[in-house]
């Protein structure tokens, strides 16, 4: 028989401000290693010591509740306690992307209303070209070295004085964080996920007597950036429970494995890319990896074939998981126990988390199990809405508050999902988002390019590119200089891989671009 896959509910949800999870652990575990980075190890006391005085700091600079505080830094040791700080004095975190280039990351301090900028001093020339975009930040503090202009993080815990601020959290309306998603269309959106949304998650994920959950001597390893939701809620679960996380600021296979080894790596948080260049990684087999208890791949879906290779490889069980950003960010975890895990699929829902498969066209029609349709997902995770975009929340979010996911799924009688199809337009690119009509406003800008439409390629390592279909504005039409064009305004995820031309791009009578037209002619390519 097989065992039952529902998960109880959850009776009494602690509805606390999220700085809370790290007070907790400091005081249960002060000398317990919360964060390796590197050489560096620093413990819970440490880092709940750094982001009390990184809160007198920012208070004395006069930030209060409400305010919206930007982080931009690759994974590093001050990661938590700039985070934690920043909640401490009742504002609001919203995490950039390290890899992003001044236009987009000038986007996100405006939209957001930042006023002070956390920046790492390896990113010093974007951050430079940034200011001139992003009128409304008064003060940069440094982390990492030394900036132009810019308080260093440890200046501002050294010369902090007088009391925290006294700060009432409403933790069921007050905003924790704002990370930015393109939801499931369009251009980044503020998401605005309150502290219980992410502490609900939390208590979602380790109140679990379950093999895939964080116990207190695990250490897990954190490659996955600490800016996407992803690995901002691995290393918040992980302080939770009081374990211990390895940062990477940057991925390398050896490094990685060398990790691992070190440190002892109990649990490994992973997008498919990784499992694909561990199971063909040269000497793997030699590698001591007998530490690891269980592996979870996610931010994009992973084949049954390819979730078995990283099982064989890694010598422990991959499991898979849904979530997006707007779920802050699970909905769907599989079991790590015998007889209970099913490769290819990601799993059952959280506890208290509802999921009804809808009919694609109308988005309302309950379907049979079994049937594909769209995702809506109900629960305590589904985030308060878009920043400042009532019109966007009301698309994402119906007024009884089921989140529309914008994936295609199926799903049989024990809530069983498997991930189909996306409806929404959005390229996965080894797990990151990259919306077409970004790319495509900013191939518009190239004086040689008449119209455009941007479309995921498949692709084996990445699982999508993007690719450029152009309509030339005159015989200069280059696609190498449009790619170099597209290169120097975005990320490197974003990068045009390749540019077709085309006469005309296929659109509906309202002038919408008919992005599945030009996918099912690529795919018909073979």
């Amino acid at each position: 028989m097989t065992p039952s896959l529902f998960r109880e509910s959850i009776p009494n949800y602690e509805k606390i401000p999220l700085q809370m999870f790290l007070e907790r652990a400091a005081e249960e575990w002060p000398d317990k290693v919360a964060i390796i980075d590197g050489d560096r190890s620093v413990t819970y006391r440490e880092i709940l010591a750094q982001a009390q005085s990184f809160a007198i700091g920012l208070a004395g600079m006069g930030v209060v509740k409400g305010d919206r505080v930007a982080l931009l830094a690759p994974n590093c040791a001050e990661y938590a306690p700039a985070f934690f700080g920043v909640l401490m004095t009742g504002a609001i975190v919203t995490t950039l992307n390290p890899s992003y280039r001044e236009r987009e990351v000038a986007h996100q301090l405006n939209d957001s209303g930042a006023s002070i900028l956390i920046g790492h001093s390896a990113l010093e020339e974007v951050i430079a070209l940034t200011k001139p975009l992003a009128s409304g930040i008064r003060e940069t503090i440094s982390i990492g070295g030394a900036l132009p202009g810019a308080k260093s993080f440890e200046d501002v815990i050294a010369s902090a004085s007088g009391a925290l601020p006294e700060v009432e959290i409403d933790p069921d309306n007050d905003i924790a964080a704002l990370p930015y998603s393109s939801g499931t269309t369009g251009l980044t959106k503020g998401v605005m996920l309150s502290h219980f949304n992410i502490g609900a998650n939390v208590q979602q994920m380790n109140n679990r007597d379950e093999v895939a959950s964080f116990q207190h001597d695990d250490v897990g390893i954190l490659f996955l950036p600490l800016y996407h939701i992803y690995g901002m809620f691995f290393l918040i679960a992980s302080m939770a429970a009081g374990s211990t996380t390895t940062v990477m600021a940057r991925f390398n296979m050896e490094d990685f494995l060398g990790l691992i080894e070190r440190d002892r790596v109990t649990i490994l948080p992973m997008a498919p890319p990784v499992i694909l260049g561990l199971a063909s990684y040269p000497g793997l087999a030699d590698r001591d990896l007998s530490s690891l208890r269980w592996a979870i791949v996610a931010a994009a879906p992973s084949s049954a074939e390819l979730q078995q290779r990283g099982s064989e490889a890694l010598g422990c069980l991959v499991i898979q998981g849904y979530g997006m950003t707007e779920l802050s960010p699970v909905s769907h975890l599989d079991y790590a126990e015998d007889g209970m895990y099913e490769y290819g699929s990601v799993g059952t829902p959280f506890a208290d988390t509802e999921v009804r498969v809808v009919d694609i066209e109308d988005g309302v029609t309950d379907l049979p199990f079994g049937e594909e349709g769209e995702m809506l997902v109900r629960g305590p995770q589904v985030m308060k809405g878009y920043y400042n975009n009532p019109a966007a929340t009301a698309e994402t979010i119906t007024p009884d508050g089921w989140l529309h996911t914008g994936d295609i799924v199926r799903m049989n009688g024990d809530r069983r999902l498997w991930i189909t199809d996306r409806k929404k337009e959005l390229i996965k690119f080894k797990g990151f988002q990259v919306p077409p009509a970004e790319l495509e406003g900013i191939l518009l800008e190239h004086p040689d390019v008449a119209d455009a439409c941007v479309i995921g390629k498949p692709d084996d390592e990445a699982g999508e590119v993007p690719k450029a279909f152009v309509v030339a504005a005159n015989d200069n039409a280059n696609a190498d200089d449009i790619i170099d064009f597209v290169k120097g305004k975005v990320a490197n995820y974003k990068r045009i891989s390749e540019v077709e031309f085309v006469d005309e791009i296929p659109k509906n009578p309202s002038g919408k671009i008919l992005r599945r037209v030009l996918k099912d002619f690529e795919l018909a390519k073979g």
